[in-house]
């Protein structure tokens, strides 16, 4: 290989792998996540964060919940497939009261499993 064939080698593929992040970039890959290894809890801690804004969004719950930042309460329970991640979301502002907490289920390397208002 001369040394042209290899520089422009060199060049292609370093603007292959640069490109490459942008093309598959989705607001929403941050969050999927392949193996066992557990999430650090900031990272669920976000994730949760986003869907929660994401059912905001959707005018799956009230708008008032935009207003909620942060989890109340993070913790890992046993599931009906192991450890998984809960997140609790408390909400005053709610109308109604019976929907007042917002609970998120990941597993425990942080993929969203279900959201409810119940807490199972």
């Amino acid at each position: 290989m001369n040394l042209v064939t290899l520089a422009r080698t060199a060049v292609l593929s370093a603007a292959a792998l640069l490109a490459a992040p942008a093309a598959l970039a989705d607001p929403g890959a941050g969050c999927h996540f392949h193996g066992s290894k557990p999430a650090a809890e900031a990272t669920v801690v976000g994730c949760a964060t986003q869907y929660k804004d994401k059912l905001v969004a959707g005018n799956k719950v009230e708008k008032s919940w935009q207003a909620v930042s942060r989890p109340e309460k993070v913790e890992q329970i046993d599931g009906k497939k192991g450890k998984e991640w809960r997140l609790t979301f408390r909400n005053p502002a709610a109308t109604d009261k019976a929907k007042e907490s917002l609970y998120l289920f990941y597993t425990l390397p942080g993929n969203f499993i279900a959201a409810n208002h119940t807490g199972q």
